[in-house]
């Protein structure tokens, strides 16, 4: 598994300027005190003026522990140690901005997600998002993760979905079949490794996120921009 992984990591995120467009987006929607979540090695550049508590579920230690393939690469600090789905130890309409980088594909529960980010903004903040286009990373074999599987999880639990999403994990984006399938889908369950549950095109995302915000009320999809490996979203807080 963790040379599996290697090899995936060096196949995703391959245009030098990623960070860069990044960028240039906080720019224009990032000021004051916000969060960033799930940082790792590939924080995006804040403009001047704008200052982010990094916040992940585990110390840096054991992130290195739990992402073999990031070995060489330097991590962030992590500031505050919490389930980025849940935040629950943010106060609500407490944040300047959140940014949540390759954050939304590993949530079982995306819409869930974008509600709790939304609550601990403050009324004319924004949420900046990166989720890899499926088509340009190893979820290209995948199927677009529908709206109707995204408000089931949500309604009624991921469980359900689970071992679903293992079995789709282990045979279109590792490749297995069969028995290696089965034992690279029991790998994932016993370790609790990261992968990632749904998957989106830009137009798939686009969709999602116009879905969820009227869902959850009190947000509007201010920026969806196809970047190369992934899509840049903005979601503005009235």
């Amino acid at each position: 598994m963790r040379s599996l992984m290697r090899r995936l990591a060096r196949r995703f995120r391959s245009a030098p300027d990623f960070l860069a467009r990044r960028g240039e987006l906080a720019a224009h929607w990032l000021r004051g005190d916000g969060l960033e979540i799930g940082a790792l090695h590939a924080p995006v550049p804040l403009p001047p003026g704008a200052r982010a508590r990094y916040v992940d579920r585990l110390p840096v230690e054991q992130l290195r522990a739990h992402y073999p393939e990031l070995a060489a690469r330097p991590l962030v600090s992590v500031d505050v140690i919490d389930d980025g789905e849940r935040l629950a130890s943010i106060p609500d309409a407490s944040q300047d901005f959140v940014v949540a980088c390759h954050f939304l594909e590993h949530a079982q529960d995306p819409i869930g997600v974008i509600a709790t980010q939304l609550r601990v903004l403050k009324p004319g903040s924004a949420l900046f998002l990166a989720v890899p286009d499926r088509r340009r990373t190893f979820d290209r074999r995948r199927p677009p993760t529908s709206w109707e599987h995204a408000v089931r999880d949500h309604r009624d639990g991921p469980a359900a979905s689970y071992e679903e999403h293992l079995r789709e994990w282990a045979e279109l984006v590792c490749g297995f079949t069969g028995a290696a399938a089965e034992a690279c889908a029991a790998q994932v369950r016993d370790t609790g490794y990261s992968i990632h549950f749904p998957a989106w095109d830009p137009t798939e995302l686009a969709e999602f996120l116009a879905r969820a915000t009227a869902l959850v009320g009190g947000a509007r999809v201010a920026a969806c921009e196809d970047a190369g490996d992934e899509v840049l979203a903005v979601i503005e807080r009235p």
